[in-house]
């Protein structure tokens, strides 16, 4: 028996409700190979900040994540659908949701990871507009993130005079060192996969705005650069606001995509749609030693209980245990992680349960009755 230490990051929302069944998930897991798993809930996020004043997790938190194996984030959000929250400032820098940004930028989570998959049975519910359906075998591709800089550096400030917010300021840093790792990463991670849906072709796409911005030179530049050690591997350049256009009308093209920080959360959100929506998107934030795994959702406050889709988490779940399985050699785990998104290809491609967010309020099942299918599916 192996035993994993899992850190669990409820946060908001429905960001509790999901880490509910992701470790039903880790249960099932657990009772069908040698592996167990050790949770620690800490709770985080605006309600938290609420309760505490000025903090947005319990001290000691950073350490405990630090030490874990691997970490599950529900979501965080500000309990109001209409407010981001007060704006705070510490130390000079903006006082973001540790549990994201906090632990991103301290456990050196240079890499966003966001697969982006269209399964067999999505039917696509885009405000009743049918013209908009694309087919599981065009929507194939992975996005890699840059994650620890750009607009989420945490440089920036607030001029106040006489104690009026009046001007504010993010700067947007772009560094050499961050932008070739993850550009590396993209490419590695090409030559594994069988290319472009469209074309089969090996394919990495840098989606970057090198006409206006410097920051973005500098990443096309690395990217060029780190190219030529990849001559089996096609690469483009793509201007981001192209690229909104083409990713919704040629998806087929795109095999692995990589950008900064801001462009990605973006393109990531967009990308979305094309699997069926936020409710089936994850997100795998990863470095060399730590990893932590969340859908890509928000806290969603409007939503009752028993409405949110776990997917989501359930997939990130899945990310995570192949990701943990790889680390320390356990086939097992990647194993398990493999036959839970097989359980969730099955419930969709039945189309039932499932959320109203995939199927209609007519037709929707309950969160925990979906979790349930695909434990029964495993």
């Amino acid at each position: 028996m192996t035993n994993y230490n899992v850190v669990v990051l409820p946060g908001d929302g429905i960001g509790v409700e999901v880490c509910i069944e992701a470790r039903k998930v880790l249960d099932a897991v657990s009772a069908r190979t040698d592996a167990k798993f050790d949770v620690t809930e800490i709770p985080c996020g605006g309600k938290f900040y609420l309760s505490h004043g000025s903090r947005d997790w319990p001290e000691g938190a950073e350490k405990q994540c630090a030490d874990a194996d691997v970490i599950l984030l529900g979501a965080v959000g500000w309990p109001s659908p209409t407010s981001p929250g007060p704006i705070t400032m510490s130390d000079g820098k903006m006082a973001g949701y540790s549990a994201v940004i906090g632990n991103r930028l301290k456990l050196d989570l240079f890499a966003n990871v966001r697969p982006v998959k269209l399964y067999e049975g999505v039917q696509h519910r885009i405000s009743g507009r049918s013209s908009l359906v694309w087919q599981p075998k065009d929507v194939d591709m992975v996005f890699i993130r840059e994650n620890t800089e750009g607009l989420y550096s945490g440089s920036g400030g607030i001029l106040a005079p006489g104690g009026v917010n009046m001007v504010a300021t993010d700067t947007r840093i772009i560094t050499r060192a961050a932008s070739e790792r993850v550009c590396k990463l993209a490419f590695e991670m090409a030559r594994g996969r069988n290319g472009a849906p469209g074309d089969k072709k090996k394919r990495v796409t840098a989606v970057v705005k090198h006409n206006v911005l410097y920051g973005c030179k500098l990443f096309a530049e690395v990217f060029t650069e780190v190219g030529k050690s990849y001559p089996d591997i096609e690469r483009e350049l793509a201007i981001v606001d192209a690229m909104t256009q083409w990713l919704i009308t040629q998806p087929e093209h795109y095999d692995v995509v990589v950008t900064t920080n801001m462009f990605g959360d973006i393109l990531t959100d967009l990308a979305a749609v094309l699997q069926g929506g936020m409710g089936m998107a994850v997100g795998c934030n990863v470095g060399e030693r730590h990893g932590m795994f969340e859908p890509i959702h928000g806290s969603a406050p409007t939503l009752k209980p028993g409405q949110a889709n776990p997917l989501a988490m359930i997939m990130s779940t899945a990310e995570a245990l192949r990701w943990l399985g790889r680390r320390k050699s356990d086939q097992a785990l990647v194993g398990a992680g493999d036959r839970i998104e097989a359980g969730v290809r099955a419930v969709v491609a039945r189309g039932a349960p499932l959320t109203a967010d995939l199927v209609g309020a007519d037709r929707a099942a309950l969160t925990q009755d979906v979790t349930a299918a695909v434990i029964a599916s495993i």
